[in-house]
């Protein structure tokens, strides 16, 4: 056994470096620290231990390869997980040695912890101001040695312990600037660059302008020709209108809890833009129902909405481990650029912000107002105590060396025209625009498009220049009714056509549920409360309805599994089951649930009509 596990393992890559790694876990991942200054200027003492993976490759060795992921705040090793994903990883980098080490801060390399700025990721501008000045204080002195200069120094540190001259770099979203850092200030030392959901190198614009400004382009992706015909004709006007008005007036509900009783939950312009609608670029559940729920708020229905911000808020809940919020402010808040210089005293600093963003011009925040604003680091690091300037980064100049470029055409966070920017910096530089996904193209395409020009990049050919569009993983739902007298009778006359519409509503409505409890938590929940009531219990391929309400008065109960069908596309997922109707409004009985019709029973009469 032992013997077959070195021919899997394939021919072992000789380093030069003083690392000694030890076999860790399972799997053949190998793990090591490298012990690296705090400080390196010299004038605080200290160290970090920095922890590092290694896993070797299969076949002829191409060199070495860093997995960086983002945040900042995640931590490489636990993100990349090589112990249990090494075969993925290394099909999708086939003969580099895959290194991931978790940035200091975070993971098991000294991460940062601050227990209330962790548990209130989604706290009001004022809020997250007051805890970020908790967490500067229970961090200390040592938080001005957190910025993305030293994580890039550290980079070269674990490089130079391995004893290789040139690495290259996977990086993705935070990831992408941290690795552009490296690439400026070590150019000799990049060998190749894969850069997936590009943020700006030179930092987050402080009010977050871009992000604004290209919004509505990302949002029209999520709904691309008719796709949302059945929900509202004007997504993204309606996004804009709803953001605005939230700005000047927040709204305040109720939504049914899992296990009873209600939550009030309220929402302003702030929260609703950096919650649900720039986090449908990762949650497939979240971009399925933004369009229902956005429009049924604006015709005096919040509900659906409230419910969204609620379970959006409570997937943001991450273990530091995961990601480290202590990290993020602490990197975010040295790395600037703000309206102030890093020594500015905090009482200068509220009049300086104020004045700069009295001074942006019209149309600065697309088509929000300046309010928005706030969606940028400048809101989040007003209080964040001053202290020297940092090292700044190097000046390059950028290393002539094959760089890919990959982007989400629906990206809110990175959007693609900052991708197309940086790619354009680089003399080899290509772009890869991916229609239909959104953040994290190598986890979202649903394609093998862009992996496959991935492989072609990586083995000296000229990768593709479009990719067909990712389909959706669940389709968008149609709207939310008012009421089951509201709807149009279909399959049935009267009331027994009017439930079976709504029954087929709540059916695409579970699945997205599923998909957002899915896709959008670190760890799925159990159950999640129905938007007028019941659960929805999460299993891996399957959901389970206990009295379920998505349309008032309509209950519905059963289990659907995910369909498998015997050709074309899995996606978009759909669901099949059985199901039993209830409910004050409802014509009650029981249907079976395929992949495109309801049939059954209802009010004693044989039914039978399209899922829509």
């Amino acid at each position: 056994m032992a013997a077959l596990a070195v021919l899997l393992a394939g021919p072992r890559v000789a380093f030069a470096g003083t690392l000694q790694f030890a076999p860790c876990g399972k799997g053949l991942v190998e793990c090591a620290t490298v012990a690296v200054p705090l400080d390196r200027t010299g004038a605080k003492p200290g160290t970090v231990s920095l922890y590092v993976e290694r896993l070797a490759p299969l076949g002829t060795p191409r060199g070495v390869m860093f997995l960086v992921a983002g945040g900042p705040g995640q931590a490489s090793a636990r993100a990349f997980d090589l112990a249990n994903q090494g075969m993925f990883f290394r099909d999708q980098f086939p003969g580099y040695t895959l290194i991931a080490f978790d940035p200091r801060g975070t993971g098991k390399s000294g991460v940062l912890r601050c227990p209330e700025l962790q548990a209130e990721p989604s706290a009001s501008p004022a809020r997250e101001q007051a805890l970020v000045a908790t967490c500067a204080s229970e961090i200390g002195s040592a938080r001005s040695f957190y910025s993305t200069r030293d994580h890039a120094d550290d980079i070269d540190a674990v490089r130079q312990a391995l004893g290789v001259d040139k690495i290259g770099l996977w990086g993705t979203s935070y990831g992408t600037q941290l690795a552009v850092a490296y690439a400026l200030t070590y150019p000799t030392h990049v060998d190749r660059l894969l850069l997936d959901s590009v943020a700006d190198p030179a930092g987050r614009d402080p009010f977050a302008l871009d992000d604004l400004r290209e919004m509505p382009k990302g949002l029209a992706e999520i709904c691309p020709g008719s796709s949302c015909r059945a929900a509202t004709s004007n997504f993204v006007g309606e996004v804009v209108t709803l953001a605005n008005r939230l700005a000047a007036r927040p709204l305040t509900g109720s939504i049914p809890r899992p296990g009873g009783g209600r939550l009030s939950v309220k929402v302003d312009g702030v929260d609703f833009l950096s919650g649900v609608v720039i986090d449908s670029d990762l949650n497939a559940g979240i971009a399925a129902e933004l369009p229902a729920a956005v429009h049924a708020a604006l015709q005096g229905q919040p509900r659906a909405l409230l419910r969204l911000v609620e379970l959006d808020r409570e997937s943001a809940v991450l273990d530091a481990e995961d990601l480290s919020m202590g990290l993020l402010a602490a990197t975010v808040c040295d790395d600037g650029p703000f309206p102030w210089s890093p020594a500015t005293p905090l009482s200068d600093r509220p009049a300086l912000l104020s004045a700069a963003v009295g001074a942006l011009p019209a149309g600065a925040t697309g088509p929000f107002g300046k309010w928005a604003t706030d969606l940028g680091p400048a809101a989040l690091c007003l209080l964040w105590p001053p202290q020297p300037a940092g090292r700044p980064l190097g000046t390059g100049p950028l290393p002539n060396v094959p760089v890919l470029v990959l982007t989400g055409s629906r990206d809110l966070r990175t959007p693609s025209a900052v991708a197309a920017a940086v790619a354009a910096r680089f003399p080899q530089g290509r772009l890869l625009v991916v229609p239909g996904v959104g953040h994290s193209v190598l986890g979202a395409d649903l394609t093998s498009c862009s992996a496959s020009a991935v492989k072609t990049w990586l083995a000296g050919g000229i990768p593709t220049s479009r990719c067909p569009r990712s389909p959706a993983f669940v389709a968008p739902i149609a709207a939310f009714p008012r009421s089951v007298a509201a709807l149009r009778p279909v399959g049935a006359p009267g009331l027994r056509g009017r439930t079976l519409v709504a029954v087929s509503r709540t059916v695409r409505e579970a699945s997205a549920s599923w998909a957002l409890a899915v896709t959008g938590f670190a760890s799925a929940p159990r159950s999640l409360a129905g938007p007028f009531g019941g659960t929805i219990r999460i299993g891996g391929t399957s959901f389970a309805l206990s009295g379920y309400s998505a349309v008032p008065g309509v209950a519905v109960t059963g289990t659907l599994s995910l369909s498998r069908p015997p050709g074309g596309s899995l996606f978009p997922l759909r669901f099949t089951g059985s199901v039993s109707v209830g409910g004050a409004k409802a014509a009650h009985g029981s249907l079976e649930v395929t992949r495109s019709r309801l049939a059954g029973r209802l009010a004693g009469r044989a039914v039978s009509g399209p899922i829509s």
